[in-house]
């Protein structure tokens, strides 16, 4: 079974490789500290699980989430316990979310059920999840906006991107695709937001904080 960590603490990454080397049926065949380097690292070695961080300096799991789109299985694996990110994280499609209080042992058969199918939450997370389903929870859902709505996992981290000023370039290279095809997302973004230009699609961004 082949792993990759995303995590911006080395010592914390040394931890869990050391951990999953026990395992006779797991190698971990990269590791990344940051978003951009993680989807990358991502696509390069076509993991089965990615092991997850919440959050990190230039982005966090919910971005990397996007980046790699219909890729791996990913578990998530954090510090915080807090319901907001737990739901965050699912909503974006990780399988599974279990804090670093985990012991090593766990953690593997974690790996091992989501790669399996299965849905792995720490104790009390789950709550959270089924919270959120069934209308109960505390966090609350959304605003519907069927522009931003319409918009792909990639369409919406080029905008975040067009909004920060990138040009087309940069994009292109910040998400490691071609120029060509960060112009195609571009196109589709200002045709499902209805904006004429780059700078009102800017200031539709803005008023609705995504940068």
């Amino acid at each position: 079974m082949r792993v990759f960590l995303v995590d911006d603490h080395a010592v914390f990454r040394s931890g869990v490789r050391a951990e999953l080397s026990r395992e006779t049926d797991m190698e971990v065949v990269g590791e990344a500290g940051g978003v951009a380097e993680a989807i990358a690292g991502i696509k390069a070695t076509d993991p089965d699980v990615v092991l997850l961080d919440v959050h990190m300096p230039d982005g966090g799991g919910v971005a990397v989430l996007a980046g790699i789109e219909e890729g791996p299985v990913c578990l998530a694996l954090s510090v915080s316990d807090a319901a907001e990110d737990v739901i965050a994280v699912i909503r974006a499609g990780a399988r599974g979310y279990v804090t670093k209080t985990i012991s090593g042992a766990e953690l593997a058969d974690g790996i091992r059920r989501v790669s399996g199918g299965d849905a792995v939450f720490s104790p009390r997370l789950a709550g959270f999840v089924l919270d959120s389903f069934t209308g109960k929870s505390q966090v609350p859902e959304p605003p519907l906006d069927p522009e931003l709505d319409s918009l792909t996992p990639r369409e919406l981290e080029v905008l975040r991107l067009l909004a920060r000023g990138y040009t087309y370039r940069e994009i292109a290279e910040n998400l490691f695709i071609s120029v060509k095809t960060v112009e195609t997302h571009a196109s589709n973004v200002l045709r499902k937001t209805q904006q004429s230009n780059r700078n009102a699609l800017t200031r539709w961004a803005h008023h609705r904080r995504i940068d």
